[in-house]
């Protein structure tokens, strides 16, 4: 009956007209950015962030939500017409959509990925309606022990789960949390790490760091491609209704690729990711003709995208119950937050439910949206794909500069956006995946607040971390993802899932 009542409180919220407003604007920002290869939801969250500030909390959060997994929706169209993946997880995608594009079957391989998408996005809604109270309640229980092992576990499984090495996540990690030591210390005052600058005494800008990261680093590495061979297929898309054979086809990669990316996008990494991958090598076993794959097989299409999206939104499970973020995209949100003046964690759902299960409902409200508006408006999706890199970065950059240099009126935090995206520019050229390092950033001050008082209640003792049944336990499950990754089996394993989608 609770979860009636407070669904019931969700929808109310969600379905007030600004808050419907946000919604809108995001699933169709998300649609946009995910359809231009190249900018991607984190970069675009990233660049909103500044805006967030002069908005509602309720709406702020329902807006950069939609834009995540409306970017998931929009990631599928790129993939298919021109086999370039607006989204890392559409990359999987790509493979048979583009070949069914090919074929003359562009309508049904968009329409296949819709359905999914739409399917997994309300299943995974449920899910995160149904889990986030109970999750919420243990979590009220943990003090500063438990929290901060719940954290080393979601920094290893984050490196556990990053595409490419496990000792340059390792790196990118550390790194993250280092740059999150600058500032004052949170008990002596004092100044660490400022290099004498009284810009950095409340420590590295979030935006700007998120900005340079994600977003500049982004647009220098795709201007380095230049325009790219953008040929469009589908230009006719013809029928985009499925047929009863091809229906018959999709659903049981739904319901597995659902299944799949329910469980992985709790996960911190890159849960969406992996799952979109894991969905086709499970598929491609699964088949009957295997042969099929990456000739147009309908299930390559309808499981990856129904576990990408299904793994986008229940990320937000962690996010809203414990405050621990799963993604670089859930990090932001944990910024967002921030800036709107709320503390992430399972507080959140006691103290301000309306805005805990408004986000919830709106997810719903935002999937039919999408499916409602994506495929009526394939036509201006393919005509933006015409839109030529070099006029459109430059605006890109533009806004997101005033985007940051609004939130504190500072010019300092524009020459960190810059060394960020410089930085960020080098990663990726390094082939280092910036996602850890920004589970770090985010993650470290936490991690060392929860860490020092812990010590301070243990009297400096640090067998409080072992003593506490329920901390101990996160510690033995981080040791055994440690000991599991570093089997050579696996490690083996963990690299042909991610070579799938390459």
């Amino acid at each position: 009956m609770d979860l009636l009542s407070n669904l019931s409180l969700g929808f109310a919220t969600a379905a007030t007209p600004w808050n419907l407003l946000f919604c809108l604007i995001g699933v169709i920002l998300g649609t946009l950015i995910g359809v231009l290869p190249g900018i991607g939801a984190t970069a675009t969250i990233a660049m909103l962030l500044p805006i967030t500030f002069e908005l509602e909390p309720v709406s702020s959060l329902i807006m950069l939500a939609g834009i995540y997994y409306g970017a998931q929706y929009g990631g599928s169209t790129t993939a298919i017409l021109i086999n370039m993946p607006g989204e890392s997880s559409s990359a999987v995608t790509a493979l048979d959509g583009y070949q069914m594009a090919r074929r003359g079957k562009a309508g049904t391989a968009l329409a296949v990925a819709a359905l999914g998408s739409f399917f997994a996005g309300t299943v995974a809604t449920v899910l995160v309606a149904i889990f986030a109270p109970p999750l919420t309640a243990v979590a009220l229980k943990f003090g500063s022990a438990e929290y901060f092992s719940l954290m080393v576990l979601g920094l290893v499984s984050a490196v556990a789960l990053a595409h490419g090495s496990f000792l340059k996540a390792l790196a990118m990690v550390v790194l993250g949390l280092l740059l999150g030591l600058v500032g004052t210390d949170i008990y002596t005052g004092d100044p660490r790490f400022t290099l004498g600058r009284p810009e950095l005494a409340d420590g590295l800008s979030f935006v700007g760091l998120a900005v340079g990261i994600f977003g500049i680093a982004e647009i220098l590495r795709n201007l380095e491609g230049g325009e790219g061979d953008r040929t469009i297929l589908g230009q006719s898309l013809g029928g985009l209704w499925p047929s009863r054979a091809d229906l018959r086809k999709m659903v049981g990669p739904m319901l597995r690729g659902t299944a799949l990316g329910s469980a992985l996008g709790v996960l911190p990494g890159g849960g969406a990711v992996l799952a979109a991958f894991g969905s086709y090598t499970i598929e491609k076993r699964l088949s009957r003709n295997p042969e099929e794959f990456g000739t147009g097989a309908i299930a390559g299409v309808a499981g990856p995208e129904s576990a990408n999206n299904a793994g986008a939104q229940t990320s937000f499970i962690p996010l809203l119950t414990l405050g621990i973020p799963a993604n670089p995209v859930m990090a932001l949100m944990v910024g967002a937050m921030i800036i709107q003046g709320i503390v992430p964690g399972p507080n959140v759902a006691t103290e301000q439910p309306d805005l805990f299960w408004g986000i919830i409902a709106s997810m719903w409200i935002g999937n039919l949206m999408l499916i409602v508006l994506n495929l009526p408006l394939i036509g201006i999706w393919v005509r933006l794909l015409k839109v030529p890199y070099h006029v459109l970065f430059p605006i890109i950059i533009a806004f997101s500069s005033i985007g940051v240099y609004s939130v504190k009126g500072n010019a300092f935090d524009l020459f960190a956006v810059a060394f960020f995206g410089l930085l960020g520019y080098l990663f990726l050229k390094l082939r280092c995946e910036p996602a850890p390092l920004l589970l770090g950033f985010v993650l470290g001050p936490l991690l060392e607040e929860n860490l020092r008082r812990a010590m301070i209640l243990g009297r400096g003792d640090p067998s409080v971390f072992l003593t506490r049944p329920i901390s101990a336990g996160l510690l033995l499950l981080t040791a055994a993802v440690l000991v599991v990754m570093l089997l050579p089996r696996v490690r083996r394993k963990r690299e042909e899932v991610f070579v799938e989608g390459d």
